[in-house]
């Protein structure tokens, strides 16, 4: 078969399900073009390391054309897709260039969502990308550099004030690190101030953190953060966000970094299919995960809305959009050979990790519950295992060694111009 009548798959996003999608079609003749704005697949779940400084972007991010070289089936395109014809099938590309596609899976992901007040966005940052997380590591550790540097008390305090807006995985594991980099860390560093004194708030606006989990976990993650000195405030929304800090019901909270790990919004992408989407601007996708009327095209992962069976619906997580990917490409690979499609997308829910801090963490694997030490090494095996490369594998274990014997944070550098900050309280 010749190369122009062979079927040509295009898949936009190269996070886990696009490139588990790849992966799995690695024999089959089938042209496939990747598409994506950035140029590495980004392991996600240990995003919030590199945002404090424990682990260096490249430890949690590989090439896509290093990890696809000897797939000979693949071509990486850097680019930014910016609409979808659905009938002449084919993607527009930001640099006004298109390619034509027989298959589409989309899989561009998620962004942040402000709930309606994206002004929020230039105070409180979120943690999608390497951009975000270095650039949510300087903020942070300028935040100690402005305190040791500002002579009146009340300024200090508000530099040494730190909030994380948001009771998921995220948010806990981002607000317990920040209390261990505050007491352990950065300990005998200044002169003029003490970072132990420090205040790291952890802010949910539903009864209780990691909501996801049982609530006996729920409750020993909230000891276990409290434990390291974080202030876990549950039950009320935050309402305001500024440079000086949050509105919690009634009360203003002087805070000078404040992070946003409160809920995400699907890609813009979804929009461009004139198709029906969820309020998180989710595609609702077919069972087998397909659009309705659309069998040459697919979404997957954190942009896919499906309610399964059993009228659970499937969860934006790192293994889901695996499982996705691969079940495209099984669905695909049926296609070519002229065999049975294999049916909706199953989602087999192996459980939920989650770390608080220095040998703290909880495990929910169905009947099984962790919490504690065990938890933790739990955690650091399977993280550990799902990193792509034998490299990225030891440079994280010798980082987390070194860290755990001597609290350092290898990663502890401020990059770019450190210019004096503006003073909010003055016109």
């Amino acid at each position: 078969m010749t190369r122009e009548r062979t079927p040509h798959l295009v898949i936009v996003g190269g996070g886990f399900a696009g490139l588990w999608a790849t992966r799995a079609l690695a024999s089959e003749r089938i042209r496939i073009t990747l598409v994506d704005r950035r140029n590495h697949h980004l392991f996600q779940p240990l995003l919030y390391q590199v945002a404090t400084a424990g682990l260096s972007a490249p430890d949690i991010a590989a090439p896509l054309r290093h990890i696809l070289g000897h797939q000979r089936n693949v071509e990486v395109r850097l680019g930014e897709v910016t609409r979808i014809d659905k009938q002449a099938r084919s993607v527009q590309l930001v640099d006004g260039t298109s390619l034509e596609y027989d298959t589409l899976l989309l899989a561009s992901g998620a962004t942040h969502a402000y709930f309606g007040h994206d002004e929020w966005a230039k105070d409180a940052p979120g943690l999608k990308t390497l951009d975000d997380a270095i650039a949510l590591r300087r903020k942070l550790l300028l935040a100690f550099e402005r305190a040791e540097a500002e002579p009146d008390p009340e300024k200090k305090a508000a530099w040494l004030s730190f909030a994380v807006v948001g009771g998921g995985p995220t948010g806990v594991e981002l607000a317990g690190t920040l209390a261990e980099i505050a007491r352990h860390t950065l300990r005998n560093e200044f002169r003029h101030i003490d970072p132990a004194s420090a205040r790291v708030r952890l802010v949910e606006a539903g009864p209780r953190v990691l909501s996801t989990f049982p609530d006996v976990l729920s409750l020993k993650a909230r000891r276990q953060l409290e434990k390291l000195g974080v202030e876990v405030l549950t039950g009320t929304p935050v309402t305001s966000i500024d440079s000086l800090g949050f509105q919690l019901g009634e009360q203003f909270v002087p805070a000078r970094t404040v992070v946003w790990a409160a809920g995400v919004a699907a890609s813009p992408l979804g929009a461009t299919l004139d198709v029906a989407l969820d309020r998180a601007g989710r595609v609702l996708v077919q069972p087998d995960l397909t659009l309705p009327g659309h069998p040459e095209l697919f979404v997957a992962g954190d942009l896919a809305a499906l309610t399964q069976a059993d009228g659970r619906p499937v969860p934006g997580v790192a293994p889901a959009a695996k499982q996705m990917g691969k079940h495209v490409a099984d669905t695909l690979r049926a296609r070519l050979h002229g065999k049975p499609v294999p049916g909706p997308f199953k989602y087999a829910d192996y459980g939920n990790l989650a770390t608080i801090g220095r040998m703290a963490a909880i495990v929910h694997l169905g009947k099984l519950q962790l919490s504690g030490v065990l938890a933790w090494w739990f955690w650091l095996a399977a993280h550990v295992f799902f990193l792509i490369g034998f490299r990225n594998r030891m440079v994280v274990l010798l980082n987390w060694a070194v860290a755990y014997w001597s609290y350092q944070r290898s990663a502890r550098i401020i990059f770019g111009d450190v210019k004096p900050p503006k003073d909010p309280t003055r016109g």
